[in-house]
């Protein structure tokens, strides 16, 4: 019987269990994740109010209901957990599927001032990330890292990037707390948020409006906020060489080009909240003020004739108070892994790990951390189903290898207590009760310690 540990619970990890158990190999498959919630980005990363796109989790749930599919949360695999090489020890092979866990940075000076964040700090906070909490109270976190803190005292934000993340964090900016309480956003998040006093949003991108890489269903959803104003300038969107006969753009470009010029067309509207969409800025510096942001400097750029951008040397300062860079994310080495820096990704043939050039037996990559961020959820299901192709041609050279009769004993020998499928029940049932007793429905838990305990109710409350 052919055993498989497939390390991370996100979209890429359940397509890859799914796709093993239906083949016709009898592989057991068990999802291990550091975090003692199953779903990865689709829990932690779609947007609250993107009900559609969070259901996809009853998709995933299907996957991690499977009768030869076990659900192993709390479970850290590389520094501090369980080693690389021991996994190889408990299954005939490993899949990697942790995605990529960071962001990029611009590398412009003030970008670490009180006030500036990454979008994935941002998304984290409103998502409920409970590493989002841990950093409140660790020492040495940032001064401004308390709950509420994004948008304390801010006026106004600018987001950097002009893709689906930076389109998210404007919305959520603009949304008003009748909007955000349906959703399962934790209670401080939308304390804070209800409470802000951000009116003034900019999107600022630093090539033109045919290049940016927001989809055009989330571009428009900025228009149809209430009480918002969605503006463009039209001089910047005439910069861009594609703008005026867009016909030969992709159809998806395209759209985006119609969508912005019917914006540029309209007059002016009496609006409480303005989001501002900019094209052709690089931002340079962000700016103090009180030793907190204060602005960002930006210097215009413009095409040079290549697809890209060059500097003109003529600079703008736009005031904020709230900065979020969402440029990208990024993948991070993982102890007991090699690791290709410059790509962020683990070196791989058709999701094979290479070992310095040679295919590493019984080690495998899927998602994110096999091809890069790019693509959106469903690129993960080709992206899994050719790495287990990949692994099920190598399994007849890997059952032969004995292993213990079960890895979950051997792991709880070793004092490692997984989350079950019982315990993450027992967390949806806490956040159901506890959005009842806020008179909304189901708020996440937000934090180690409040997950953890409602874990820990399955067992004391006898829960199968």
């Amino acid at each position: 019987m052919l055993r498989v540990a497939v390390v991370g619970s996100g979209p890429s990890g359940c397509y890859t269990a799914q796709s093993l158990v239906q083949a016709d190999s009898g592989a057991h498959v068990d999802v291990l994740d550091r975090l003692p919630c199953p779903y990865g980005l689709v829990r932690y990363g779609v947007a609250p109010d993107h009900e559609k796109i969070k259901s996809l989790q009853n998709n995933l749930r299907t996957v991690l209901e499977h009768e030869r599919v076990r659900f192993l949360g709390g479970v850290r695999v590389g520094a501090d957990g369980v080693a690389a090489a021991r996994l190889r020890e408990l299954y005939h092979a490993v899949v990697y599927c942790v995605g990529a866990a960071t962001d990029r940075h611009l590398g412009i000076p003030g970008e670490d001032l009180p006030g500036s964040w990454s979008a994935t700090e941002f998304v984290s906070w409103y998502s409920a990330h409970p590493d989002s909490a841990a950093d409140t109270f660790v020492a040495g976190a940032r001064p401004d890292s308390a709950a509420g803190a994004f948008v304390a005292g801010a006026r106004s934000a600018v987001v950097i990037g002009m893709g689906n993340v930076a389109v998210d964090v404007a919305r959520m900016l603009a949304r008003g707390a009748a909007e955000l309480s349906p959703t399962d956003m934790p209670q401080a998040a939308l304390t804070a948020l209800a409470a802000s006093r951000v009116t003034d949003i900019r999107m600022v991108g630093r090539r033109g409006p045919s290049q940016a890489r927001f989809t055009t269903k989330e571009l428009r959803e900025l228009g149809s906020l209430p009480d918002t104003e969605v503006t463009v300038d039209p001089e910047e969107l005439a910069a861009d060489p594609a703008y005026a006969d867009p016909s030969a753009l992709p159809a998806a470009q395209r759209r985006n080009v119609e969508v912005l010029r019917g914006w540029a067309s309209l007059p002016p509207k009496e609006a409480s909240r303005r989001i501002g969409l900019r094209f052709f800025l690089r931002p340079v510096e962000v700016l103090a003020d009180g030793g907190r942001v204060g602005a960002v400097r930006f210097e215009r750029t413009e095409p040079d004739g290549h697809g890209g951008v060059t500097g003109t040397g003529r600079y703008e300062d736009v005031e904020a108070q709230l900065v979020l860079r969402s440029v990208g994310y990024r993948g991070v080495p993982l102890e007991g892994l090699p690791f290709d820096a410059e790509h962020g990704t683990v070196p791989n043939l058709a999701g094979r790990v290479l070992r310095g050039g040679a295919v590493a037996p019984g080690e495998y990559v899927a998602g994110w951390i096999k091809r890069g961020p790019t693509g959106v959820i469903g690129t993960n299901r080709p992206c899994a189903k050719e790495t287990v192709t990949s692994l099920l041609a190598d399994a007849p050279a890997l059952v032969g290898r004995d292993l213990p009769e079960d890895p979950l004993a051997v792991l709880r020998t070793e004092g490692i207590e997984p989350v079950e499928w019982a315990g993450w029940q027992a967390i949806e049932r806490a956040e159901a009760e506890l959005g009842a007793s806020f008179g909304r429905g189901v708020v996440k838990l937000p934090d180690w310690e409040s997950l953890l305990t409602a874990a820990g109710s399955a067992v004391r409350q006898g829960h199968p």
